[in-house]
Protein backbone atom coordinates (compact mmCIF):
# COMPACT_ATOMS: atom_id res chain seq x y z
CA UNK A 1 0.00 0.00 0.00
CA UNK A 2 1.34 3.02 -1.24
CA UNK A 3 1.99 5.58 1.55
CA UNK A 4 0.56 9.88 1.19
CA UNK A 5 1.74 11.62 -1.50
CA UNK A 6 4.02 14.36 -0.56
CA UNK A 7 2.76 17.99 -0.02
CA UNK A 8 3.79 20.42 -2.96
CA UNK A 9 6.70 22.21 -2.50
CA UNK A 10 5.86 25.91 -2.01
CA UNK A 11 6.64 28.50 -5.14
CA UNK A 12 9.60 30.83 -4.40
CA UNK A 13 8.22 34.24 -3.83
CA UNK A 14 10.48 35.58 -6.58
CA UNK A 15 8.32 33.58 -9.10
CA UNK A 16 5.20 35.25 -8.47
CA UNK A 17 3.58 38.12 -10.00
CA UNK A 18 2.66 41.07 -7.84
CA UNK A 19 2.33 44.50 -9.84
CA UNK A 20 4.13 47.66 -8.99
CA UNK A 21 4.12 50.95 -10.60
CA UNK A 22 5.47 50.37 -14.03
CA UNK A 23 8.85 52.22 -14.87
CA UNK A 24 8.58 54.21 -18.24
CA UNK A 25 10.98 54.20 -21.04
CA UNK A 26 10.40 57.54 -22.19
CA UNK A 27 8.25 60.78 -21.81
CA UNK A 28 5.77 59.80 -24.25
CA UNK A 29 4.76 55.95 -23.29
CA UNK A 30 4.27 57.94 -19.43
CA UNK A 31 1.94 59.93 -20.68
CA UNK A 32 0.09 57.82 -22.62
CA UNK A 33 -0.04 55.86 -19.05
CA UNK A 34 -1.25 58.55 -17.58
CA UNK A 35 -3.80 59.60 -19.84
CA UNK A 36 -5.41 55.99 -20.04
CA UNK A 37 -5.34 55.84 -16.44
CA UNK A 38 -7.15 59.26 -15.92
CA UNK A 39 -9.32 58.46 -18.88
CA UNK A 40 -10.15 54.72 -16.75
CA UNK A 41 -10.80 56.63 -13.02
CA UNK A 42 -13.23 59.30 -15.06
CA UNK A 43 -15.73 55.86 -15.72
CA UNK A 44 -14.92 54.41 -12.91
CA UNK A 45 -16.06 58.09 -11.41
CA UNK A 46 -19.59 58.08 -13.65
CA UNK A 47 -19.76 54.62 -12.85
CA UNK A 48 -19.92 55.25 -9.10
CA UNK A 49 -22.35 58.17 -9.09
CA UNK A 50 -19.70 60.62 -8.67
CA UNK A 51 -20.65 63.06 -11.50
CA UNK A 52 -23.16 65.99 -11.14
CA UNK A 53 -24.02 67.55 -14.34
CA UNK A 54 -21.02 69.63 -15.44
CA UNK A 55 -19.04 69.51 -12.27
CA UNK A 56 -16.43 67.15 -11.10
CA UNK A 57 -12.92 66.34 -13.11
CA UNK A 58 -9.79 64.54 -12.72
CA UNK A 59 -6.19 66.81 -13.79
CA UNK A 60 -3.20 64.75 -14.21
CA UNK A 61 0.51 66.63 -15.07
CA UNK A 62 2.21 66.47 -18.01
CA UNK A 63 5.64 64.83 -17.20
CA UNK A 64 7.30 66.89 -19.66
CA UNK A 65 5.46 69.94 -19.58
CA UNK A 66 4.99 69.86 -15.92
CA UNK A 67 3.11 72.79 -15.48
CA UNK A 68 0.12 71.91 -18.07
CA UNK A 69 -2.53 68.88 -17.13
CA UNK A 70 -4.41 66.64 -18.79
CA UNK A 71 -8.38 66.82 -18.17
CA UNK A 72 -11.82 65.80 -19.14
CA UNK A 73 -13.86 67.70 -21.48
CA UNK A 74 -16.46 70.25 -20.15
CA UNK A 75 -19.82 68.64 -20.55
CA UNK A 76 -18.68 65.25 -21.66
CA UNK A 77 -20.20 62.46 -19.60
CA UNK A 78 -17.46 60.52 -17.65
CA UNK A 79 -18.56 56.95 -18.91
CA UNK A 80 -18.17 57.66 -22.46
CA UNK A 81 -14.71 59.44 -22.37
CA UNK A 82 -11.74 57.72 -24.15
CA UNK A 83 -8.27 58.35 -24.22
CA UNK A 84 -8.49 60.53 -27.20
CA UNK A 85 -10.90 62.64 -25.32
CA UNK A 86 -9.05 64.15 -23.39
CA UNK A 87 -7.65 67.96 -23.46
CA UNK A 88 -4.48 69.34 -22.07
CA UNK A 89 -4.41 73.04 -20.77
CA UNK A 90 -2.05 75.25 -19.25
CA UNK A 91 -2.25 77.26 -15.88
CA UNK A 92 -3.87 79.70 -17.37
CA UNK A 93 -7.08 77.40 -18.82
CA UNK A 94 -6.01 77.32 -22.42
CA UNK A 95 -6.34 74.29 -24.40
CA UNK A 96 -2.95 73.22 -25.93
CA UNK A 97 -4.49 69.99 -27.25
CA UNK A 98 -7.75 68.55 -28.21
CA UNK A 99 -10.94 69.75 -29.33
CA UNK A 100 -12.79 70.75 -26.23
CA UNK A 101 -13.61 73.69 -24.10
CA UNK A 102 -12.53 72.96 -20.72
CA UNK A 103 -14.17 73.62 -17.51
CA UNK A 104 -13.00 76.48 -15.72
CA UNK A 105 -13.61 75.96 -12.47
CA UNK A 106 -10.91 72.80 -12.68
CA UNK A 107 -8.42 74.76 -13.79
CA UNK A 108 -9.08 77.64 -11.14
CA UNK A 109 -8.46 75.34 -8.52
CA UNK A 110 -6.58 72.25 -9.81
CA UNK A 111 -3.77 74.53 -11.32
CA UNK A 112 -3.34 75.87 -7.85
CA UNK A 113 -3.07 73.11 -6.93
CA UNK A 114 -0.65 71.64 -9.36
CA UNK A 115 1.71 74.45 -8.79
CA UNK A 116 1.14 74.45 -4.82
CA UNK A 117 2.60 70.56 -4.93
CA UNK A 118 4.71 69.31 -7.50
CA UNK A 119 4.39 65.96 -5.81
CA UNK A 120 0.90 66.10 -6.98
CA UNK A 121 0.91 64.16 -10.48
CA UNK A 122 -3.08 64.36 -10.28
CA UNK A 123 -5.79 65.78 -8.56
CA UNK A 124 -9.35 64.48 -8.10
CA UNK A 125 -12.46 66.70 -7.15
CA UNK A 126 -16.09 65.67 -7.23
CA UNK A 127 -19.15 66.53 -5.57
CA UNK A 128 -20.21 63.25 -4.58
CA UNK A 129 -22.99 62.17 -2.70
CA UNK A 130 -21.80 61.19 0.72
CA UNK A 131 -18.88 63.87 0.61
CA UNK A 132 -21.23 66.50 0.18
CA UNK A 133 -23.24 65.68 2.79
CA UNK A 134 -20.48 65.35 5.21
CA UNK A 135 -18.97 68.86 3.74
CA UNK A 136 -22.21 70.44 5.14
CA UNK A 137 -21.04 69.51 8.36
CA UNK A 138 -17.76 71.11 8.57
CA UNK A 139 -16.07 68.40 10.13
CA UNK A 140 -13.50 66.04 9.20
CA UNK A 141 -13.27 61.90 9.40
CA UNK A 142 -13.35 60.52 12.23
CA UNK A 143 -10.85 57.34 13.04
CA UNK A 144 -13.95 54.90 13.30
CA UNK A 145 -12.22 52.30 10.49
CA UNK A 146 -9.18 51.49 9.45
CA UNK A 147 -9.96 52.72 5.98
CA UNK A 148 -11.06 56.09 7.71
CA UNK A 149 -7.06 55.54 9.42
CA UNK A 150 -5.13 56.00 5.80
CA UNK A 151 -6.88 59.70 6.29
CA UNK A 152 -5.97 60.40 10.36
CA UNK A 153 -4.36 63.79 10.62
CA UNK A 154 -3.25 64.17 6.69
CA UNK A 155 -6.37 65.50 5.64
CA UNK A 156 -7.93 68.96 6.30
CA UNK A 157 -10.97 70.95 5.69
CA UNK A 158 -11.68 74.50 3.83
CA UNK A 159 -13.99 75.76 6.31
CA UNK A 160 -15.42 78.05 4.20
CA UNK A 161 -18.49 78.16 1.19
CA UNK A 162 -17.20 77.92 -2.10
CA UNK A 163 -19.89 78.50 -4.90
CA UNK A 164 -18.39 77.64 -8.85
CA UNK A 165 -14.48 78.36 -8.25
CA UNK A 166 -13.41 80.65 -10.79
CA UNK A 167 -11.36 82.75 -8.90
CA UNK A 168 -7.75 82.52 -8.84
CA UNK A 169 -7.29 84.06 -5.17
CA UNK A 170 -9.26 81.19 -3.85
CA UNK A 171 -8.00 78.37 -5.83
CA UNK A 172 -4.42 79.51 -3.98
CA UNK A 173 -6.67 79.81 -0.57
CA UNK A 174 -7.95 76.22 -1.36
CA UNK A 175 -4.30 75.11 -2.17
CA UNK A 176 -2.71 76.73 0.92
CA UNK A 177 -5.60 75.07 2.85
CA UNK A 178 -4.81 71.84 1.79
CA UNK A 179 -1.20 71.66 2.67
CA UNK A 180 1.05 68.63 2.70
CA UNK A 181 -2.04 66.43 2.75
CA UNK A 182 -3.48 64.11 0.80
CA UNK A 183 -7.31 65.09 0.63
CA UNK A 184 -9.35 67.94 1.78
CA UNK A 185 -12.89 68.65 2.41
CA UNK A 186 -14.21 71.96 1.03
CA UNK A 187 -17.36 72.59 3.50
CA UNK A 188 -20.66 72.70 1.98
CA UNK A 189 -18.99 71.62 -1.47
CA UNK A 190 -17.34 68.24 -1.56
CA UNK A 191 -14.12 66.30 -1.64
CA UNK A 192 -10.66 66.71 -3.08
CA UNK A 193 -7.83 64.61 -3.52
CA UNK A 194 -4.34 64.44 -4.74
CA UNK A 195 -1.89 62.18 -5.23
CA UNK A 196 1.68 60.65 -6.98
CA UNK A 197 -0.65 59.21 -9.70
CA UNK A 198 -3.99 58.60 -11.38
CA UNK A 199 -4.39 55.35 -9.24
CA UNK A 200 -3.73 56.64 -5.88
CA UNK A 201 -5.53 59.80 -6.27
CA UNK A 202 -8.53 58.27 -7.79
CA UNK A 203 -8.16 55.88 -5.06
CA UNK A 204 -8.12 58.21 -2.12
CA UNK A 205 -11.40 60.07 -3.60
CA UNK A 206 -13.13 56.49 -3.89
CA UNK A 207 -12.29 55.77 0.03
CA UNK A 208 -13.03 58.82 1.28
CA UNK A 209 -16.11 58.88 -0.30
CA UNK A 210 -16.77 55.45 1.10
CA UNK A 211 -15.08 56.77 4.63
CA UNK A 212 -18.05 59.74 4.43
CA UNK A 213 -20.72 57.24 3.70
CA UNK A 214 -19.41 54.62 6.91
CA UNK A 215 -19.38 58.17 8.90
CA UNK A 216 -22.71 58.83 8.52
CA UNK A 217 -24.34 55.74 8.53
CA UNK A 218 -22.63 55.13 11.82
CA UNK A 219 -23.81 58.40 13.79
CA UNK A 220 -27.71 57.76 12.07
CA UNK A 221 -27.63 54.41 14.15
CA UNK A 222 -25.46 55.48 17.28
CA UNK A 223 -22.35 56.65 18.82
CA UNK A 224 -19.26 55.81 16.79
CA UNK A 225 -16.22 54.63 18.93
CA UNK A 226 -13.21 56.09 17.79
CA UNK A 227 -10.10 54.83 17.32
CA UNK A 228 -7.21 56.04 20.06
CA UNK A 229 -4.34 58.33 18.59
CA UNK A 230 -1.72 55.68 18.81
CA UNK A 231 -3.30 52.67 17.00
CA UNK A 232 -4.93 55.66 14.44
CA UNK A 233 -1.29 56.59 13.34
CA UNK A 234 -0.36 53.02 13.49
CA UNK A 235 -3.34 52.26 10.74
CA UNK A 236 -2.45 55.45 8.69
CA UNK A 237 1.32 54.42 8.48
CA UNK A 238 0.39 51.47 7.09
CA UNK A 239 -2.47 52.32 4.86
CA UNK A 240 -2.22 55.71 4.03
CA UNK A 241 1.20 56.26 1.56
CA UNK A 242 0.30 56.43 -2.03
CA UNK A 243 2.20 53.33 -3.05
CA UNK A 244 -0.83 51.46 -0.67
CA UNK A 245 -3.27 53.03 -2.59
CA UNK A 246 -1.81 52.32 -6.27
CA UNK A 247 -1.73 48.65 -5.29
CA UNK A 248 -5.78 48.90 -3.52
CA UNK A 249 -6.65 50.64 -7.05
CA UNK A 250 -5.49 48.01 -9.34
CA UNK A 251 -8.44 45.50 -9.10
CA UNK A 252 -10.79 49.08 -10.49
CA UNK A 253 -8.20 49.41 -13.63
CA UNK A 254 -8.41 45.93 -14.52
CA UNK A 255 -12.26 45.61 -14.01
CA UNK A 256 -12.43 49.16 -16.46
CA UNK A 257 -9.96 48.30 -18.53
CA UNK A 258 -10.82 44.53 -19.62
CA UNK A 259 -14.33 45.51 -19.31
CA UNK A 260 -14.72 48.60 -21.39
CA UNK A 261 -11.55 48.62 -23.54
CA UNK A 262 -12.66 51.15 -25.89
CA UNK A 263 -11.65 53.92 -22.97
CA UNK A 264 -8.26 53.35 -24.73
CA UNK A 265 -9.10 54.55 -27.94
Amino acid sequence: MEGPMPAPTPIPTEQLQFALPPVHESLADERRHRKERLAGALRLFGRFGYEDGVSGHITARDPEFTDCFWVNPFGMPFKHITVSDLILVDGEGQVLEGRYHVNQAAITVHAQVHAARPDAVAVAHCHSLRGRALSALGELLEPITQEACAFYEDHALYDAATGVSVDEAEGRRIATALGPHKAMILRNHGLLTVGDSVDAAAWWFIAMERCCQVQLEARAAGRPVLIGHKDAMAMRDQLGADLVAWINYQPLWQDISRGEPDLLS
